[in-house]
């Protein structure tokens, strides 16, 4: 079975890609390297530089490559960008996603994996969080995942294509046998932000809004490995081949304070991280914490990094690998 993988060349889906790979898929990966790396991608892989937006190009690679999958993680993601720029997000989340299906429909491949998020339920008091949740994004980033996630059910109706879309919490860790982690041009993730601090690249962390009504008034997050994360993603092919369509939550179920997470960094590190105090950002919300139970029970998925201090020090690893 050969599997497209869209922004093979980022953090997910290098992984995604090895992972494949390392299940005996055939891979070919798609990415315009706006922020992935080439390095990151598997030489047993076959490449294209390209962005999902050139229908053109596209349809070139779906009829040369004769594509089974699709494995679509080509986004912008940052959440206070978003509020600052909502076209770019609306344009490349939500009209690159289009232009993908157009060519897939075109092709006649209808199985797709979608990365979506848990920023598309919003300011949720409910915790942790469901799948039948309403989505209330208070982001342009989390209203152009549930955008889509609302163009795949269309598409499932109209064209008989089956989905099977992901709502991730805070994705972290790097793997443990390929150099491949959460390498960004700029990072906005906690836990490589925080490495950062300890490995003296910073001088503090900023931590934004000490006032949340939470255990200490900073900020909570579930936070999920990527290899879990991505077995999730290989086990949605099962689903797709059965010709079913799924939403799954994929989060560890925990709920972790900013503070927490700094302290827990400090322990695997041994190194002081400092932190100052800011303003909350617009579009953060207080709590995320999923409920993974049904890709547990559907998908028969069982996250293997559980403890934070075992992600972050997988990221801690790649992170002084990659220094030396």
């Amino acid at each position: 079975m050969k599997v497209l993988v869209s922004g093979g060349a980022g953090y997910i889906g290098s992984h995604a890609v090895v992972q494949l790979l390392d299940q005996s898929y055939d891979v070919v990966v798609v990415d315009n390297l706006s922020k992935g790396f080439k390095s990151a991608i598997d030489h047993r892989a076959i490449f294209y530089e390209c962005d999902i937006r050139d229908k053109m190009v596209m349809d070139e690679v779906f009829k040369k490559e004769k594509i089974d999958v699709v494995m679509q993680f080509a986004a912008d993601i940052v959440v206070a960008e978003s509020e600052k720029d909502p076209l770019k997000y609306y344009d490349n989340n939500v009209s690159g996603t289009i232009s993908l299906l157009n060519v897939m429909i075109k092709n006649n491949v209808k199985k797709i994996i979608f990365s979506s998020t848990a920023a598309v339920y919003g300011n949720t008091e409910k915790i942790p969080v469901e799948e039948t949740d309403l989505l209330a994004p208070i982001s342009p980033y989390g209203t152009s995942k549930a955008f889509v996630e609302k163009i795949l059910e269309d598409c499932r109706i109209a064209y008989g294509l089956n989905y099977c879309i992901f709502r991730y919490f805070n994705v972290s860790g790097a793997h443990e046998l390929y150099p491949i982690g959460q390498n960004v041009k700029k990072n906005t993730a906690l836990i490589p932000i925080i490495l950062e601090v300890a490995a003296g690249e910073r001088s503090f962390i900023e931590v934004y809004g000490n006032d949340y009504e939470t255990i200490d008034g900073t900020g909570v997050r579930d936070f999920i490995h990527v290899v879990d994360l991505v077995d999730a993603h290989i086990l949605g092919i099962n689903q797709l081949n059965n010709n079913k369509s799924g939403i799954y939550n994929l989060g560890n179920g925990q709920g972790f304070s900013v503070n927490e997470m700094i302290t827990a960094a400090q322990k695997v590190t041994r190194k002081p991280i400092p932190t100052k105090i800011s303003m909350r950002r617009q579009g953060d919300i207080a709590i995320s914490i999923a409920s993974s139970e049904k890709a547990k029970k559907e998908l028969n998925w069982k996250p293997q990094y559980t403890s934070v201090e075992t992600i972050i020090e997988t990221s801690w690893k790649y992170k002084i690998k990659m220094s030396n």
